[in-house]
């Protein structure tokens, strides 16, 4: 069970950071004329192994600065839970360790 939630946890950490990047290229872009944003689409791996990231283009031109801040905020809770999610598995497992020691 631990790899699982090991493996898991990292999926989720390299998503919000793919998230959190695609939303500051939008942000940098704001004031491109005829951009069209970067989006982030996931899907669930077999096995229980994850998540996988596929990055697309808008179809229509324009980045909404609201629409950025909440991606970026959302991303960045996604990334800390996840965080904390390995912090309590790698605490867990020391813990585990020291009691068969």
């Amino acid at each position: 069970m631990s790899s699982i939630s090991m493996s898991t946890a990292l999926s989720g950490v390299a998503v919000a950071q793919e998230r959190l990047r695609a939303s500051a290229h939008n942000v940098a872009n704001l004031s491109t004329a005829g951009y069209r944003r970067e989006q982030v689409a996931l899907s669930s791996l077999p096995a229980e192994s994850g998540v996988q990231v596929s990055r697309s283009t808008a179809t229509q031109p324009g980045v909404s600065a609201e629409r950025e801040l909440i991606e970026q905020r959302s991303a960045t809770y996604s990334y800390v839970a996840n965080l904390r999610v390995l912090e309590t598995q790698i605490k867990t497992t020391g813990a585990l360790l020291d009691i068969q020691a």
